[in-house]
Order: structure tokens, then C-alpha cells, then sequence
């Protein structure tokens, strides 16, 4: 009798201990083995409707799946934890665990973030999205890129994630013939040296937040705008203020959108983990150049369709002056910073090889699309 109340007790004994189990150990558990799931929190700089955030998401599926559920994302919008320019410090300082911005919104705090952000005019070296993408991949680009947190003093583990460019020129109320024309007008350009090289070339350079473009030219404070391109554009309502439209343009011929995590979180992960952020990032680079040719051109053709937009041709003096400016703003901030100086001359190295062959081979391509695109006019 005693053997079988003892029996009885043991069993309701390993019975409570059951119940008493982490509630979130069931989720962590697959068949034979077990996951060690750690949630992130990742706060955007977006609203989570925009494009960007669409593939940002696309890449933490990506990467919790690869993991096999042991990453976990919550996706935040702007300024759910902090400020839309506090996200670099809260990521660094572990307030959140991950962000997602554009590479050049930190150029205060480093201007060779700028280079991996939106090195203007392609770097004054032609260099282009895909080019990019080469001198970052195999040119020494993703070693300068890590380097880059260093430089600033940040416990910050960064993957480049989204090619964004080439950016249009962008959106005016009247044609412009030549740059007199354009100086006509007070044009919203993006901020940091971007901007002030339309500056260094007489144009009414005035940065602003996304959000404040429309109002501010419903409003009248600006004439003329950009943000980036036609997908995005048209989601801003550009077309409802203004009907004619820039594609060539060289402020932002490439742009790049990237995706932080704390150093400490990174470097406690696993192995397996770490090759996982590092697959996802490199599909994700890929997939975002895809989506954006084809959302692009699907919403080119609304706008000119349906919103009568009148698609333009940039003058040829614009290219004239706005390279030459570019390259002496680049230059100017090679000379005053040693980290912008070797990261600039690694791009142009690059060039040097890379472009004459990149550029010489588009040419005909480019002449073939442009001629498919008049037969459709």
C-alpha cells in the first residue's frame, strides 16, 4: 500500500512540475530537438505600409525561417520607441534590438556613410546600383562598410539589405528647357551633400521630411520636389500637385536601405544564425532589385495613363553642372576626413576597372529599351 500511494505521489510530483513548465517552451520545441527563440524588436523609419517595409519583412521571414524559428522579428514603425534620428543611438545603445533606415540618414554623424547611402552623382565615377553592389560584394566595400561603425564609435552590426535607385530627378509645375529654368524654382532636395551640390550649382535647395513635401507644395513654400521614384512617388500623391515628371537625374543615382542590429545581440548568436542574416541580406539585395524595376514600371505607366504626368527628358546642361559639383564636393570631404578618403579612393579604384567595361556594355542595351519605350508613346 505504501509503494503504491508513493507511486501515486511521484506521479502527480512529475504531473505539477509539467504544468509548471516556461509557458513559451512549447513554442521553442520541434519534434526531437529544441529552439532557443530570441524575439527582436526592429524599429523602421517608415510607416510599415511603404515598399521598403514590405521587403524588410520579406528578409526577417527569410531569415526566421533559415533559423528555424530561433529569430523572431517585430517589425515597429517610426518613432514607436524612439525618434525617427535616434534609431541609429537606440540600436547601438540596445533600446531597441534592430533598425532600418538608409545608410546616408547617419552622415551627421560620419559623412563617408553617405558613400554607402547615396554616394552622389554614382561617386562622380559613373558607378551605378549594380556596380555598387559589385565594388560592395567583391571590391572591398563590405569590409569599409563594417569599418564604418567603428569609425563612429558604435556597437552596431550592419547589413546592407535594399538598392534602392536610380532616383528621379523629380516632379515640376512647368518643363524646364535648361538649368535657367530650373533655378527658377524652390526645389525639396534630400538632405546632407546631395543637397547642398544643388546648392553649389544655384538651385533653391530646401530639405524636408517626407511627410512635410505635400503640404509644403500645396502650401507654395516649395515649387518642385523629388523623393525617389515612380513606385514611391505615386503613393506620396506627387501626381495630384504636379504633372511633369524627371527620371534622370544624378543625386541619388544609387541609394541603399540597410538593417542594424546591437553588436552585443549579434555577437551572441549563433553561428548558424549569423550565416542566416548574412543569406537573407544577400537575397534580399537581389529580390529588391527586382521588385523595384517591375513596381516602377507598372507605376510609370499609371501615371502617365491615368493621372496625365507628362514624362520629360532632363536638359543636358543639368548633367554638365551637377557632375562637376559632385566631384568637387567629394573631393572636398576626402581632404577632411581620412575614413571618407579611403573609402572614396576604394571607389574609384573600383571605377577604374569596373566602369569601362559596366557602362561600355549598358550603351546598347539602354539605346534597345529606349527605342521599345518610343514605339509604346
Amino acid at each position: 500500500m505504501k509503494k503504491i500511494i508513493s507511486l501515486i505521489i511521484g506521479s502527480l510530483f512529475l504531473f505539477v512540475l509539467a504544468g509548471c513548465k516556461d509557458p513559451n517552451q512549447a513554442s521553442k520545441s520541434s519534434g526531437s530537438g529544441s529552439v532557443d527563440v530570441k524575439k527582436l524588436k526592429c524599429q523602421t523609419v517608415l510607416n510599415t505600409k511603404a515598399d521598403e517595409v514590405k521587403m524588410l519583412k520579406d528578409f526577417t521571414d527569410t531569415v526566421t525561417e533559415l533559423t528555424g524559428g530561433s529569430l523572431q522579428f517585430e517589425i515597429l514603425p517610426a518613432g514607436a520607441v524612439v525618434g525617427v534620428k535616434e534609431t541609429l543611438d537606440a540600436v547601438d545603445k540596445g533600446l531597441i534590438d534592430c533598425g532600418f533606415a538608409w545608410t546616408h540618414y547617419w552622415s551627421g554623424d560620419h559623412p563617408a556613410a553617405m558613400l554607402f547611402g547615396s554616394p552622389v552623382a554614382g561617386g562622380g565615377v559613373g558607378i551605378d546600383n549594380l556596380a555598387f553592389l559589385s565594388w560592395f560584394q567583391y571590391g572591398g566595400g563590405k569590409e569599409l562598410y563594417d569599418q564604418l561603425w567603428k569609425e563612429m564609435g558604435r556597437d552596431i552590426k550592419g547589413f546592407m539589405l535594399q538598392p534602392v535607385g536610380p532616383e528621379a530627378l523629380g516632379w515640376f509645375p512647368e518643363p524646364i528647357k535648361d538649368m535657367a529654368d530650373f533655378r527658377k524654382y524652390k526645389f525639396r532636395t534630400p538632405p546632407g551633400i546631395p543637397g547642398q551640390t544643388y546648392k553649389d550649382i544655384g538651385i533653391a535647395s530646401v530639405a524636408m521630411g517626407g511627410g512635410d513635401i505635400l503640404p509644403a507644395l500645396e502650401a507654395g513654400t516649395i515649387d518642385a520636389a523629388e523623393w525617389c521614384c515612380p513606385k514611391p512617388d505615386m503613393v506620396f500623391g506627387f501626381q495630384k500637385v504636379l504633372k511633369h515628371y524627371y527620371l534622370q537625374g544624378l543625386h541619388q543615382v544609387v541609394v541603399n536601405a540597410d538593417f542594424y542590429i546591437t553588436g552585443k545581440t549579434y555577437k551572441a548568436m549563433s553561428a548558424h544564425e549569423k550565416k542566416s542574416l548574412e543569406v537573407a541580406a544577400n537575397a534580399s539585395l537581389a529580390k529588391s532589385l527586382s521588385y523595384r524595376i517591375y513596381e516602377n514600371g507598372k507605376a510609370l505607366q499609371q501615371l502617365t495613363t491615368q493621372h496625365g504626368v507628362k514624362l520629360e527628358d532632363t536638359p543636358s546642361d543639368y548633367f554638365v553642372e551637377y557632375m562637376a559639383a559632385a566631384k568637387a564636393t567629394l573631393n572636398k570631404n576626402a581632404e577632411k576626413n581620412a575614413f571618407f578618403k579611403k573609402v572614396y579612393d576604394s571607389m574609384k579604384d573600383f571605377a577604374d576597372v569596373a566602369v569601362p567595361f559596366w557602362s561600355g556594355a549598358q550603351m546598347s542595351n539602354a539605346k534597345l529599351g529606349m527605342a521599345h519605350a518610343a514605339t509604346l508613346k
